[in-house]
């Protein structure tokens, strides 16, 4: 199974991010979504998108899309083959001792996707997985937009990053790793 992991679009999602959705069974975006638009671009590229709230996803930032903001849950635990996938931003847990803070909170998990910093990370070093997709909008991208893909076989998870310049056109710096 083939899953595309970002978070932190606050409104506007990358078209070369947009584009990987396409190659997708599943699309997880670990919150600050920032508009129903979003959403839909997601579900035009993949039709399976679950997606959570970020502390940017409040009403007085969505306007008339309260609807699409309603059906954003705090956190998302998603069965795959080999194991669960949780999704929440991150807000909730502080900077300090965040990864440990994550694994305790989801100990049953295989891997945590998370968002809010904006920073790419890859702790596969423990278990569960603790990953950052980064920005895949335009806001504080640090270098670029950014994702993950998730590869999930029953006996294996394999990661594999994607980091677009800002400006330059759909070619992604491409980093694997697998466990």
């Amino acid at each position: 199974m083939r899953v595309l992991l970002l978070s932190d679009t606050h409104g506007t999602l990358d078209a070369r991010i947009a584009a990987l959705a396409h190659d997708s069974d599943l699309v997880v975006h670990a919150g600050d979504v920032g508009s129903a638009q979003v959403l839909s671009d997601l579900r035009k590229a993949c039709p399976s998108v679950i997606a959570v709230r970020g502390n940017n996803d409040v009403p007085a930032k969505w306007g008339g899309e309260q609807a699409a903001l309603r059906t954003l849950e705090d956190h998302a635990e998603i069965e795959l083959p080999g194991g669960v996938l949780v999704a929440v931003h991150g807000d909730r847990f502080p900077a300090a001792q965040r990864h440990a803070r994550l694994r305790a909170a989801f100990p049953g998990a295989r891997a945590i996707v998370y968002g809010h910093s904006h920073r790419i990370v890859i702790d596969d070093g423990a278990l569960p997985w603790v990953l950052n997709p980064g920005a895949a909008g335009h806001a504080r991208t640090f270098g670029g937009p950014s994702c993950l893909r998730l590869t999930a076989t029953a006996r294996r998870w394999n990661i594999e990053l994607s980091r677009f310049a800002g400006s330059s056109p759909p070619s992604a710096a491409v980093q694997a790793r697998s466990g």
